[in-house]
């Protein structure tokens, strides 16, 4: 039984309800609450200066995650919070895409846009929650609001800061799958103008219906702050988190495009079969083909912030933020693999080929990121003329660098790991002999697994950190300037305007190999970026707004520093492929209304919304690189959060979208050394990660003023994770004989959760994840396996505050 996020007593600046006599206010709503206090699903502005209007008046699409949402569904990390998000999906890592957070929004990568308080977070990591107090999701094309990147949108996390009020709040948690955590929030005032707060977090847990898997970690984030009451702050804090896992390496695709039966042109996980050569399999639920003697992951994540904070009394405020921060990770990760189609099998006259094995691939990673940003905001309010403005300028400096290599069995010449990739077919017997191939159907992950020099030596050899030489160094620099204004015409009319310019440079330097006695080169590139957002917004009523708006993102090459999925990195052959380099451009338009009704306690919000992309780098004839690369997608979204009685509260909504890659470049067919050219297999297909429609409504009902019940559901269609083809030449042109597509099913799922107050400074909290044990699948990847997602889960949870 899981334990929930602590109730943060002191909500951000945007979220701080005021109080009446007879308890707290949900948004306008007054509630008589005799328990330990609970804050409100709606939130009315974002956290960033850079918004310069409430949510309503802002024309786009925003979802804030409040601290109550996050406590009720008992979120214990960033993707299980966003589960409660429609639009977004996950993503599965592999080797080149390092394992972590992996977001996707609107059908495009976040992985490399996410935001700590309003500035760039950089790292791959799994992000926790206990000490962050909201989350806010952009969506559409944001560049404007981060710099490069976001083509899809951003997530900005909200850290828990020091307030004025005085509290100590407690949480500990357990559930089956030996799930336990316990997290502490403390705030502390220091005479009228210092601040203190700590908050702190213990987690261990195994996964519902999965075999082995575990996850570990504990982080601490303390923090002080000067100047409690104004007009002039100085925070200081510090954010720790360490954790230790055994990963899932997901179940297989069942089909390969080689052994695909004809008429099949679809591949799911492997679960219920008979392989090509005729035996029956059904793949248990809990099936794990990692090796516990192997696979591990390590991440540490270090960040350290400075605020400076004024307010000039005259409507006119800045603020100063310095961050440095460190993220690492280590890892060696079975990947379920069938590319060789070892699960369905491609010849039955032969055990190695008569399918019912999983070859056990490794991706293996120890990498680190790093980096300083100051980043200026001045924002405020003033008239021209009779016309307001609400603006906000900012000045950005940052630096960033990642190094990345991986694991060998002999770091002097960097011999791979042995695992069988030697060997053709894979999963001979000698091979299952060492464990490099395991059973679909009866895995052990016990199983005693030794490492050695090679594939046919009984030479047993360390597993050690690649040597230093190897590893590719990527750096990024940047200054960036930014000006919004919303711009109050009359009371019914309002314009919504920003604008960035940054200059990106990045440089590659590409790994040696571990004998080479060669010099690193490095592979430059700068780009000047220039992006905008635009609105114009109609106000019918002072609770309600109609608006049309567009914004646009840039990509430049290389940007992501190898810290997510990059169709567009640098060249690291030559510096002239490199200059030739182009920048991927998005655009979003969306025309939408919001409303607050119930006396401002429930928000509503209905968008339709399209982005482009164009300049998407692809390939053309003869495998030259190309920017023809053209992506679309159409869609309506639907959100409510907030409040329909004092005593009940929703939050959730309704995604459709409508993806196509429109033009997915050129791929090559070579018969008899005359090459043949056909567009890619990609062309007209949906995007991957990309759901057709997505659906979740979460409620909590307070039956008394102690007893509170609740529950959500979550409803997404099928996920498309890759496509690939064959392809012939008959009598001069390119015919495809097979397409197979790689996808998850669609799949509902329901939680429930109930509370009690005990008394004002205890409650009790069970939360049901996953109510009906459903059994699905959360992430695609592209090529070789599905990640299951976790079983029912039960988590008893007890809150204390003073």
């Amino acid at each position: 039984m899981l334990i929930s996020a602590m109730p943060a007593a002191a909500q951000s600046t945007s979220a701080t309800p005021p109080e009446s006599e007879s308890g707290p206010q949900l948004g306008g709503v007054t509630v008589t609450d005799t328990a330990i206090d609970e804050g409100s699903y709606k939130a009315d502005t974002a956290d960033s200066p850079k918004f310069t209007a409430p949510l309503i008046d802002t024309p786009r699409s925003v979802t804030v995650i409040p601290a109550q949402v996050i406590r009720d569904t008992a979120s214990a990390s960033l993707t299980e919070a966003l589960r409660t998000v429609p639009g977004i999906t996950l993503g599965a890592g592999e080797g080149g895409n390092p394992l972590g957070d992996r977001p996707f929004i609107r059908g495009f990568d976040a992985q490399a846009s996410t935001y700590l308080d309003g500035v760039r977070d950089i790292g791959a990591q799994s992000r926790e929650i206990f000490a962050i107090e909201q989350i806010e999701v952009v969506k559409g094309s944001n560049s404007a609001l981060g710099g490069r990147g976001s083509a899809g949108g951003s997530l900005n996390l909200v850290s828990k800061m020091p307030t004025a009020d005085r509290f100590a709040a407690a949480s500990g948690s357990l559930g089956n799958a030996d799930y336990k955590r316990a997290t502490i929030d403390i705030n502390q005032p220091v005479g009228e103008n210092i601040g203190v707060r700590l908050n702190a977090m213990w987690h261990d847990q195994d996964v519902a219906g999965r075999d082995a898997i575990y996850q570990k970690r504990w982080g601490i984030a303390p923090s002080f702050k000067l100047g409690l009451e104004g007009p002039t702050g100085l925070t200081v804090s510090y954010y720790h988190l360490e954790t230790d896992e055994l990963p899932d390496s997901g179940i297989p695709y069942l089909y390969t495009i080689a052994n695909a039966p004809a008429g099949v042109t679809e591949t799911g996980p492997a679960e219920e079969f008979s392989t090509i050569g005729g035996r029956s399999v059904k793949v248990p639920r809990g099936a794990f083909y990692g090796l516990e003697a192997r696979d591990f992951r390590d991440t540490r994540v270090d960040n350290f912030t400075l605020r400076f904070e004024h307010d000039f009394g005259n409507g006119i405020s800045i603020r100063n933020t310095s961050r440095w921060g460190r993220s690492e990770q280590n890892y060696i990760w079975t990947q379920p693999d069938d590319s060789q189609g070892n699960v369905y099998g491609t010849n039955a006259a032969s055990p190695a080929t008569a399918g019912g094995q999983v070859w056990r691939r490794i991706n293996t990673r120890n990498g680190e990121a790093e980096g300083m940003i100051n980043q200026t905001d001045l924002f405020g309010t003033f008239d021209t003329g009779g016309i307001g403005h609400s603006f906000a300028a900012s000045l950005e400096f940052s630096w960033e660098k990642a190094s990345n290599g991986n694991y060998v069995s002999n770091a002097a010449t960097g011999a791979a790991i042995a695992t069988g990739s030697a060997i053709t077919p894979r999963c001979t017997s000698a091979a299952i002999a060492r464990y490099n191939c395991t059973s679909i159907d009866n895995p052990n992950p016990s199983d005693p697994w030794v490492s050695y020099a090679s594939d046919t030596s009984t030479t047993l050899a360390d597993i050690v950190k690649s040597a230093p030489k190897t590893r590719t160094v990527s750096e990024a620099k940047t200054i960036a300037v930014s000006l919004f204004d919303t711009i109050t015409i009359t009371d019914s009319l309002l314009i919504n305007l920003g604008g960035r310019f940054d200059q990106v440079e990045t440089n590659v330097s590409p790994g040696l190999a571990a004998t080479s006695t060669a010099n690193r080169a490095y592979f430059v590139r700068k780009d000047d970026l220039w992006t905008y957002q635009a609105g114009i917004i109609f106000k019918p009523a002072e609770n309600g707004s109609i608006y049309v708006s567009t914004a646009t993102a840039s990509t430049p090459p290389g940007s992501f520093l190898a810290q997510g999925t990059e169709g567009n990195a640098l060249n690291t052959t030559a510096q002239e492929l490199t200059d030739l380099l182009k920048v991927e451009k998005t655009q979003s338009y969306e025309i939408g209304t919001k409303w607050s009704l119930f006396d401002d306690s429930l928000a509503l919000t209905l968008a339709a919304f399209r982005t482009d992309t164009k300049n998407a780098r692809t390939a053309v004839e003869n495998g030259v690189v190309a920017y023809i690369g053209d992506r679309r997608i159409d869609g309506i979204e639907f959100g409510f959060n907030g409040n329909i009685t004092p005593e009940w509260n929703v939050f959730g909504g309704y995604t459709y979208m409508d993806s196509e890659i429109r033009d997915g470049g050129i791929t090559t067919t070579t018969v008899n050394n005359v090459a043949f050219f056909a567009p890619s297999v990609n062309t007209g297909k949906r995007f991957p990660n990309t759901p057709k429609h997505s659906l979740t409504a979460f409620t909590n009902y307070k039956v008394t003023p102690e007893f509170t019940i609740g529950g959500g559901a979550i409803y997404m269609s099928k996920v498309y994770g890759g496509y690939s083809d064959l392809r012939t030449v008959q009598n001069g042109a390119v015919v495809i004989t097979k397409e197979l597509a790689r996808k998850v099913p669609g799949y509902t799922r329901f939680d429930a959760n109930a509370s009690y107050a005990l008394t004002d400074a205890l409650q009790v909290q069970l939360n049901l994840q996953n109510l009906t044990n459903k059994r699905y699948y959360d992430r695609a990847y592209s090529s070789h396996y599905a990640n299951q997602a976790a079983g029912r889960t039960a988590i008893l949870t007890l809150n204390v505050k003073y």
